[in-house]
């Protein structure tokens, strides 16, 4: 047998659901809403995601969960086309990303934004409709009505006319939802989220994140606190520069994929303690 043909035969072995893996691999990545394979990216030498493959699941909320410095918002910001790819696939809903994108929507870290640039509340959501609206932003009663309908829903509709800067921060990151609702997505996309929020915030977001599921949407959040997890997620996705695992939280998020994921940095009872916490109610 040559190598042509050992290839052929790899590549059309059965899987479990009776196509082959090859198939089956096909028809995940037209199905789901952002899906990479074989993703790297690298600063300078280093890499800082390497290798990584990755399906998010479409009506689920999945957390993207490691330690410091293992890539979490770099496979993010890698997924929108932000910070080059090196090597590697993206795909959202089947199509490349540049034919997608105006399926996503993104919430950037917080401490990414230039909160002294001279805005109002109002004007940032309305950020989000610039497609719509066109290059001058001609807003329209209907986009106009939209982006205060966003504020409405993450409790910000008193504060249209302020400038932005003069919010708290869990208020800052309300609005930056907002614009991102405003969009009227399919696939949303958030960088720590509840990074530096008071607890009515984070609480908040979460309710509308979990309306956004509801409505049949994909979200996907780079999160930091693994006590949380497994209240606001379904599914997890755990990386330390490489993929650790991927499932739902009842299958990925334990005591071995967190020790494979953060090392020595969790003490062994720690990881018991958060596994065994399960939902809160």
């Amino acid at each position: 047998m040559t190598n042509g043909d050992t290839s052929n035969v790899l590549a059309a072995r059965i899987a479990p659901g009776g196509g082959t893996v090859q198939e089956d691999n096909a028809a995940e990545l037209a199905r789901a809403p952002l899906a990479v394979r074989g993703l790297t990216v690298s600063y300078g030498e280093k890499p800082a995601v390497f290798s990584v493959d990755a399906t998010f699941a479409d009506k689920a909320m999945t957390a993207i969960v490691g330690p410091n410095g293992a890539g979490k918002s770099t496979l993010l910001k890698a997924c929108l086309g932000i910070v080059p790819r090196v090597a590697g696939e993206v795909r959202v809903f089947g199509q490349p990303l540049e034919a997608a994108r105006h399926r996503i929507a993104y919430v950037p870290q917080r401490a990414s934004v230039d909160w002294d640039f001279p805005t109002t509340v109002l004007d940032v959501v309305r950020m989000g409709l610039y497609r719509e609206a066109g290059l001058f932003g001609r807003f329209t009663g209907r986009l106009d009505t939209r982006a205060r309908k966003c504020l409405e829903r993450v409790g910000m509709a008193d504060f249209a006319t302020r400038q932005i800067g003069q919010l708290s921060g869990g208020q800052q990151q309300r609005v930056f939802l907002a614009r991102a609702l405003a969009q009227e997505a399919d696939l949303y996309l958030l960088d720590e989220p509840f990074a530096g929020v008071d607890a009515a915030t984070e609480r908040a977001i979460v309710d509308v994140l979990k309306l956004l599921k509801a409505e049949g949407k994909a979200v996907v959040a780079v999160h930091h606190d693994l006590a949380t997890v497994a209240d606001y997620f379904d599914r997890v996705f755990l990386i330390n520069v490489r993929r650790i695992a991927e499932g739902t939280v009842a299958e990925a998020f334990n005591a071995e994929t967190l020790a494979a994921a953060y090392g020595g940095r969790l003490a062994a009872t720690h990881v018991d303690e958060l596994v065994l916490a399960g939902p809160l109610t």
